[in-house]
């Protein structure tokens, strides 16, 4: 299910949410056009149950009229029956029918708005976010995580909340209203009106109260949003928050966020709990007229007294539901103001979007760079400056330079992560822009130099870009990144828990890992961002042998600062200021005596005074 509308602009370097601008219950109504016969038949039996929640005052009255009136009772003039007795009997009867008839019908509505409510909770969260992963990256590096879980998580439930039962109460009361006033106007047209009488006021004060709520609920979710940021940071920082003795510090952050939250919550709790003692006033107005107009007008004789008795029942019926109206008006404030996040995420268009081509199978991955330019936003200097590499298939070619330089920003161009400013990249004279991602990271096995593991075990690591890989092949990726060795060593082999982001293993066993992952995916292009950074020489220089095997017959691109890891490799990049200044074959650029040759001098110790 896609969503898309105009959305409150935002300034990109914001990290709030953005919000939707058009109504949010609009925006409700749009998004559930899928479940609206769902919604047309749990309507039908709320309103049906209404309807036989009405009635047993209307036979509350008849049953009076009888006692008072016996054989001239509106039931025996109706139903030909002079017996009292017979005539309560079929009220009984007609009791029990109605009773249970509003059993069944409240049984239906509920379970149907229920059920509602979580189907739309499910599509609603997963909608969104199989839309954040359609978002670009920049995206993500202008909102914080928290944020963003705050509206797949706290503001998804918010909505949910509000369904479950708030149309089938809304729905309920505005029938009541309905059903018991053609009730009393038809008997009697004067305590109709004053019946009547608080309704305008009730209805008045509840788009008042609506008007004032609306803001003070979006700062509680916004306030709740950053809770949410403060905690995910907190908790992702643990290991320095304790290096760095900070744990007293971000106590007090989390604590300074949650009074804000507090405070914002303690603001919209005051107005809202204030509307339904004023709306008690306003029944209590309602029962009294009926009580004195009505009750003087049965001790002269002008009223019966079945229909005193249940004109009274009706009044309590009329207007105590609306009691209830500000817990659920409460309900949908708070419900709106996380619609207005939802949508407004929904609402975000991805800047990059996938072609139409599939990479023609199979792919020989050439990669080609073509007077590229890039800079991370309009505002910031160029990171890439008239970049032309060209890697022919199945070559290795490294990037080398200082930080800075640009390597890894070819690495997120080539992912298709990032989108050119200008220029062309493209795999066998395939512009990335008319392929699916699909079919090009397909292409792919990326080592990464942030290195990241799911919460799980090595194997279910290990196949994730792999799925249906067997064991065998699972046993050989290993062994080729130098991983099978401490894998086999764990109690559980491959069966072992690696924890959150791999906290259980070493920074070394981590690395591995990812290479192990990417070289199960058998890709025709192998990407490497500083792949043995985090690794000791010697399992560095065994690394580099596997790889040697790895690397034949496949495009193989290396981003590197340890120049010993790259000096077999056919070409040799080097960058400074976003632009190749050298490029050539590691002798080669020795010989030539530029920058390459005084970065080895430096790493090798021949040469001391300079860095990288």
């Amino acid at each position: 299910m896609t969503y898309a509308h105009v959305m409150t602009s935002q300034a990109p370097s914001s990290l709030a949410v953005p919000t939707s601008s058009t109504p949010p219950l609009r925006d409700l109504w749009n998004y559930a056009k899928g479940h609206r016969k769902r919604v047309w038949l749990a309507a039908t039996f709320s309103l049906l149950n209404k309807a036989c929640d009405v009635a047993p005052e209307l036979l509350i009255g008849a049953a009076v009229d009888v006692v008072a009136r016996g054989s001239d009772s509106f039931v025996a003039k109706v139903l030909g029956v002079e017996d009292k007795f017979s005539q309560l009997t079929i009220l009984t009867i007609i009791t029990v029918v109605i009773w249970l008839a509003e059993s069944a019908t409240e049984y239906v509505a509920v379970v149907t708005w229920r059920n509602l409510a979580q189907t739309i909770e499910h599509e609603a969260r997963l909608d969104t976010y199989r839309h954040v992963q359609t978002l670009e990256m920049a995206y993500f590096e202008d909102r914080t995580s928290g944020g963003l879980m705050t509206v797949l998580n706290e503001d998804v439930n918010q909505l949910e909340r509000f369904l479950d039962l708030g149309p089938h109460k809304l729905l309920i009361t505005s029938a009541n209203v309905v059903f018991v006033g053609v009730v009393f106007f038809v008997v009697s047209p004067l305590l109709a009106v004053l019946a009547f009488l608080p309704i305008p006021v009730i209805i008045a004060g509840s788009l008042w109260y609506q008007t004032r709520l609306e803001p003070r609920y979006a700062r509680v979710r916004e306030a709740g949003g950053e809770i949410g940021d403060t905690l995910t940071n907190s908790i992702g920082g643990m290991a320095t928050i304790k290096a760095f003795t900070g744990e007293q510090r971000e106590a007090e952050r989390v604590s300074e966020r949650s009074e804000a939250y507090r405070l914002a919550n303690r603001e919209a709790i005051r107005f809202s709990t204030a509307f339904n003692p004023l709306i008690r006033m306003a029944v209590l107005t309602g029962f009294t007229m009926t009580l004195l107009i009505g009750g003087r007008a049965a001790l002269r004789g002008e009223l019966e007294l079945g229909v005193f008795s249940m004109l009274v029942y009706m009044t309590q019926r009329l207007l105590w539901p609306l009691v209830q109206l500000g817990e659920t008006l409460d309900l949908y404030q708070r419900a709106m103001a996380s619609c207005r996040r939802i949508f407004g995420l929904l609402s975000v268009e991805p800047s990059i979007v996938a072609g139409s081509t599939d990479l023609p199978l199979p792919v020989k991955g050439e990669v080609r760079f073509d007077n590229v330019h890039f800079s991370y936003s309009p505002d910031s200097p160029e990171v890439l400056k008239g970049l032309s590499i060209t890697v022919p298939a199945g070559e290795t070619h490294a990037i080398v330079g200082a930080t800075g330089s640009g390597k890894s920003t070819v690495v997120k161009l080539l992912l298709r992560l990032y989108e050119p400013t200008s220029g062309t990249v493209s795999v066998d004279s395939h512009p990335l822009g008319s392929l699916t991602f699909t079919s090009l990271r397909q292409a792919m096995g990326f080592v990464a130099q942030d290195v990241f593991l799911f919460h799980g075990t090595v194997r279910e690591n290990l196949v994730y870009g792999r799925p249906d890989a067997t064991d065998e092949q699972v046993y050989k990726a290993a062994e080729l990144a130098e991983a099978s060795g401490f894998i086999e060593a764990m109690p559980d082999g491959y069966e072992t828990l690696v924890g959150e982001r791999g906290q259980k293993l070493s920074g070394g066993q981590r690395q591995r890992l990812t290479i192990a992952r990417a070289i199960l995916r058998d890709p025709a292009i192998l990407v490497l961002d500083e792949a043995t950074s985090a690794v000791d020489n010697e399992t560095e220089a065994a690394i580099q042998r596997s790889m040697a095997r790895v690397s034949e017959g496949r495009t193989t691109i290396v981003i590197a600062h340890r120049l010993s890891t790259v000096r077999h490799a056919h070409r040799i990049h080097v960058m400074e200021a976003g632009q190749v200044i050298e490029s050539g074959t590691h002798d080669e650029l020795v010989e030539l005596g530029g920058l390459y040759s005084a970065l080895w001098r430096v790493q090798t110790g021949e040469s001391y005074g300079q860095s990288l």
